[in-house]
């Protein structure tokens, strides 16, 4: 079956790179816009729609995660984005997926890897939950047609991966969901492994708990997780 292409966005200060990138994914069949810097590349991620944006983290005239957060805040936009830096603390992906990231490599990158990468976070977005759903967990409601979570009357922001998990953990609530099960569900069937999925779990336990309670997501050692009121 032919695939459909898909409108990407390059913003990347490394010719070289860039120049990889565009031809890989261009031959690949999609349609492609590049930007050298964050401050270019923040305009055209704002004035056009694009189904998917690649980002670089070091950019001169505006860095990457300042491009992600104005593209969030000022344009609302909600395209996904990923993210490619040479930085690789957790610290780092904290920072970027608490911005509205929805992935992130470490460079040196593979060319295959990005692409699947980026039809895997277009096809769940496309491919969204039924209309009028809610799902229900203790006084935690996500309403998965207008994607949007709320805890005892507080909003909740989050990416689309964890948009994802969370949507699972709700689902399966209150069996434990394995870590093998989330990683398929978040990047398909090639997951980055154990330490991003962490660093997604962290980010959702963080926005959901914020002083509520009673605690809604644990933590099963050596097997994965499980949101419920009472951990048993």
């Amino acid at each position: 079956m032919k695939k459909e292409p898909l409108s990407i966005l390059i913003i990347e200060d490394n010719a070289q790179l860039a120049a990889n990138l565009y031809d890989y994914l261009e031959a690949c069949g999609h349609n492609l816009d590049a930007a050298p810097d964050g401050l270019s590349g923040l305009h055209l991620a704002s004035s056009r729609d694009y189904d998917a944006i690649v980002l670089d983290w070091n950019l001169p005239r505006l860095d990457g995660l300042t491009v992600l957060r104005r593209l969030r805040g000022e344009a609302k936009k909600k395209v996904p984005v990923i993210m490619l830096t040479a930085r690789d603390q957790l610290a780092d992906k904290l920072d970027g997926f608490e911005s509205g990231l929805d992935d992130y490599l470490v460079k040196p990158i593979a060319l295959p890897e990005i692409e699947v990468r980026l039809r895997s976070l277009v096809n769940r977005l496309r491919h969204s939950a039924a209309p009028d759903e809610v799902l229900v967990v203790g006084d935690l409601q996500y309403h998965l047609r207008t994607m949007e979570i709320h805890r005892a009357g507080r909003k909740i922001v989050l990416t689309r991966i964890d948009h994802r998990l969370l949507e699972i953990l709700m689902r399966e609530s209150p069996r434990v969901v394995t870590r093998a099960r989330l990683e398929r569900a978040a990047w398909g069937e090639n997951p980055p492994g154990n330490d991003l999925l962490r660093s997604h779990m962290y980010v959702i336990r963080r926005m959901i708990e914020q002083g509520a309670e009673p605690i809604l997501l644990h933590t099963v050692p050596g097997s994965g997780y499980r949101l419920c009121e009472i951990d048993p």
